[in-house]
């Protein structure tokens, strides 16, 4: 089972149906089980019963939930595979002790892929949706995955099995949640 993570800055918003629907949507047609909780909601027993997480993205300035990093620090013992999208990656990068900055990218983004992974598997470069007002600033024991002119699209942790994007792969980037879903994972 899947745990979708709902980190709009309350449940049940308008924005759930712009960022977490497609989200489940995909996991769906993956043909894998999934249940969505909101961030104010999330429990142990919902973390413990998940293969793996995927922390959703918001609207634009949405950022409620990184008030409270602390609230996301079970990420890093949870000993499941993580993917945090957009707010999602921020809410990794807080937790993690990484800090933010203010970059603006909103549309589509030409993404450089820089780091090897298999999520990026065939991938030097491609188009991804932005939207974002904050980007991650990364150091160990994060590694970029990819960048755009702006900032870094894409990371994940050295030893965990954690990933953060910083674009909507919901939109036109399917394959990217496809391929996290799909990917085998050593415990």
């Amino acid at each position: 089972m899947i745990l979708i993570v709902d980190l709009c800055y309350r449940e049940d918003s308008l924005s759930k149906t712009e960022f977490v629907g497609p989200i489940a949507k995909i996991v769906e047609d993956c043909g894998v089980p999934y249940t969505v909780v909101h961030h104010s909601r999330l429990d142990r027993g919902a973390i413990e019963s998940a293969e793996r997480v995927i922390l959703c993205g918001t609207a634009l300035k949405d950022d409620e939930f990184a008030a409270r990093p602390e609230a996301f620090r079970w990420i890093f013992a949870c000993g499941r595979p993580v993917m945090g999208i957009c707010a999602g990656m921020e809410a990794i990068a807080l937790a993690g002790g990484l800090p933010l900055v203010e970059t603006a990218e909103i549309g589509m983004t030409p993404i450089q892929v820089t780091g090897h992974d298999p999520i990026f598997d065939g991938k030097d470069t491609f188009e991804a949706y932005s939207l974002h007002h904050l980007a991650v600033c990364v150091s160990p024991p994060f590694e970029t995955l990819a960048t755009s002119v702006a900032c870094v699209q894409a990371i994940r942790h050295s030893v965990l099995p954690l990933y953060g994007v910083m674009f909507h792969p919901e939109v036109r980037n399917e394959w990217v949640v496809t391929r996290f879903v799909e990917l085998p994972y050593r415990a």
